[in-house]
């Protein structure tokens, strides 16, 4: 059930609701539709009012309204000249830790050419709209076929700028393009492909060259030895969706595999960097089929892994998701992730395993989301492409076919009592909060979000939307609302559930 929905049972509970309520339980809630293959979305620091979201192959960044659930008409900003093959596209978005101030943002993209260009924006006198005129080039590398760029981006708890990179395409990091014999993941030298990079977008070390403007961080473990200085991790494949637990700082990469594993890495808060994750001699906690061979000295293996197929815990694709940080007390602390081909959504714990110790069990409380989460009516989620998490620490679902969804806590056993038609008492408890200032006082948000149920964009507790029980949720409804919100006479029907 929704905050709108919530506000509006407050006032008017004495008559709405019957005693008591069962357990809490989850459910998904739409937020937005009609997006063009959306990809990705965040929020600005300290914005818990927006929510950004990239649109892949249009190359828009349109803007979510959280309070009102509209996109914005006029995109934030529009970027020209992109490729669009199938994982092509504007392919990450992260705002300066500093953005209220400076008004910097980042993202990663794949340019017309094929290969992945890391930008800096800036945004304009208006909030809503960001300068493309601003645009600086602060790294860019070649990439040798259309697939696996990787392509999140985020700042972390230290304030540099972590870049994901995928190891360059084809099958088994091998062919045109890949480093022959270990292929692209395990080179590290002049090869920033199969990598976690991470750069100081505050500074210059290369002021001579107008496509470099980034410096070093010097606590990069390949600083002063052989490798590239930009690497903070290697062995990947194509790690799709990566993200910091905002409360410990515990890094998490799910990483896609090639036909037998999908797998999620963690590196715990505090690591010194140089992480080898094993790729393309390992796929997950096995030698890779065909290419592998024994697990590299000191190499990591993920905390869990899992098989190829369309069972309750088996996939084809993995997408990366958030630790859960928002308002659900039950679920805090729980890594959502999901998997794009068969669409199951998870939840896991990291059981603070040392990595040396990891062997693919190290969690505790696996539990498949999916049938829990799928939303009411005829909603549906497809084609998980991305978690998101706004600032608040609500988690998103984003649904590639143009949809947004929220993942919120269902009161199952909010049961309505007898109907009731008598506008004397609907209108003492619309009454009962007339100060504006009251957080229970019906609202014009609690009809908008009525309205949002009787065209189909919200998904609601159908008995409290019903409000004057003809059966189904209409624009009446709404206004019936409305004209409480405002406090005149209206009979608040609510019909048994």
């Amino acid at each position: 059930m929704t905050t709108h929905a919530l506000r509006f049972l407050t006032p008017v509970a004495a008559f709405l609701l019957g005693a008591g309520t069962a357990a809490a339980a989850l459910t998904t809630e739409r937020v937005a539709s009609g997006l063009d293959r959306p990809l990705y979305a965040t929020s600005p620091p300290g914005d818990t009012e927006r929510l950004f979201i990239l649109e892949q192959h249009t190359g828009r960044i349109r803007i979510l309204d959280l309070e009102q659930q509209t996109i914005l008409p006029t995109d934030f900003l529009d970027i020209d000249g992109i490729a669009t093959d199938d994982e092509q596209g504007l392919l990450g978005l992260a705002f300066h830790p500093d953005y209220a101030d400076n008004g910097f943002f980042y993202v990663n993209l794949t340019a017309s050419d094929g290969d992945t260009e890391i930008r800096r924006y800036r945004v304009s006198d208006d909030d809503d709209v960001a300068d493309p005129g601003s645009m600086q080039l602060v790294l860019t590398f070649d990439q040798p076929q259309a697939n696996h760029n990787g392509g999140w981006i985020g700042f972390g708890p230290d304030d540099f700028l972590y870049i994901a990179s995928g190891d360059g395409g084809a099958s088994f990091d091998s062919g045109t393009g890949h480093t022959p014999g270990t292929g692209n993941a395990q080179d590290v030298t002049s090869n920033l492909l199969g990598k976690m990079l991470r750069i100081d977008v505050d500074g210059d070390d290369f002021p001579a060259d107008s496509a470099r403007n980034y410096a070093i961080p010097a606590s990069n473990p390949f600083v002063g030895e052989t490798g590239d200085d930009e690497i903070w991790s290697y062995g990947l494949r194509n790690p799709w969706r990566p993200s910091f637990d905002r409360m410990t700082g515990d890094l998490y990469i799910a990483d896609v595999g090639q036909a037998a594993r999908e797998e999620i890495n963690v590196q715990p808060a505090g690591s010194d960097g140089g992480e080898n994750y094993g790729w393309r001699l390992r796929e997950g906690t096995i030698q890779t089929p065909t290419v592998g061979g024994p697990r590299p000295a000191g190499a990591i293996d993920p905390i869990y892994d899992y098989t190829r197929g369309s069972g309750t815990f088996q996939g084809r694709s993995t997408t990366g998701g958030y630790v859960y940080r928002g308002p659900i007390e039950e679920i805090q602390g729980l890594y959502f992730f999901a998997d794009y081909v068969t669409e199951r959504i998870w939840s896991l714990k990291y059981d603070g395993s040392e990595p040396s110790k990891f062997d693919g069990t190290n969690y505790t409380d696996l539990t498949d989301r999916t049938d829990q989460l799928d939303p009411t009516g005829e909603l549906a989620i497809n084609e998980i492409s991305s978690f998101a998490e706004d600032e608040s620490g609500n988690l998103y679902v984003v649904d590639l076919g143009g949809e947004i969804f929220r993942i919120v806590e269902e009161s199952a056993g909010a049961v309505c009592g007898d109907p009731v038609g008598d506008a004397a008492d609907a209108t003492s408890a619309a009454g009962a909060s007339d100060d504006a200032g009251s957080a229970a006082a019906i609202n014009a948000s609690d009809a908008l979000f009525v309205l949002h149920a009787a065209v189909g964009s919200q998904p609601c507790a159908f008995c409290v939307c019903d409000v004057n029980g003809s059966g189904e949720v209409t624009a009446s409804d709404a206004l019936t609302v409305l004209r409480a919100a405002v406090g005149n006479d209206v009979d608040l029907l609510c019909p048994a559930c």
